[in-house]
């Protein structure tokens, strides 16, 4: 274009030595794999068998983004494990606490509730149910 200076081999060179600074910014920014499209169930599904949690425990399910909890009584609660933060899919259970990898939210396994920010909002509740020995969660459960 006329009037507008060539670029240099030094504005290249330095475009070029940025750009891998800002992908890896960017994907730190971002869920695991890069993608929000984390989901949890929209029908219900079988998670295993409702022997292997027993009361006091919780267990992640990370194919269906589902995390259940029995209670001291039996009681089975069931949370959505997409971070409510930036959706990225939870991976990790210590204990009763969830520990988001993209951010660090972190949330009560048995209640849903925000534990640790950035996240501000609790997990969205599940259905669950045991029905003929297996954990069944999801709408209609």
């Amino acid at each position: 274009m006329p009037g507008r200076p060539s670029a240099t081999r030094r504005t290249v060179l330095r475009g070029a030595a940025l750009t891998p600074v800002a992908v890896t910014a960017a994907a730190a920014c971002s869920p695991l794999g890069g993608t929000t499209e984390a989901a949890t169930p929209t029908a219900p599904v079988e998670l295993g068998s409702a022997s292997e949690l027993s009361p006091g425990d919780a267990r992640l399910y990370r194919d269906h983004n589902v995390v259940v909890s029995r209670a001291g009584d039996g009681a089975l609660s069931a949370y959505s494990s997409v971070c409510t933060h930036a959706g990225c899919a939870i991976n990790k259970l210590d204990g009763e606490k969830l520990i988001c990898p993209c951010h660090g939210s972190e949330f009560d396994a048995a209640t849903g509730e925000v534990l640790r920010g950035p996240a501000s909002v609790g997990l969205p509740k599940l259905s669950v149910k045991a029905e003929n020995g297996k954990l069944i969660a999801g709408p209609g459960a």
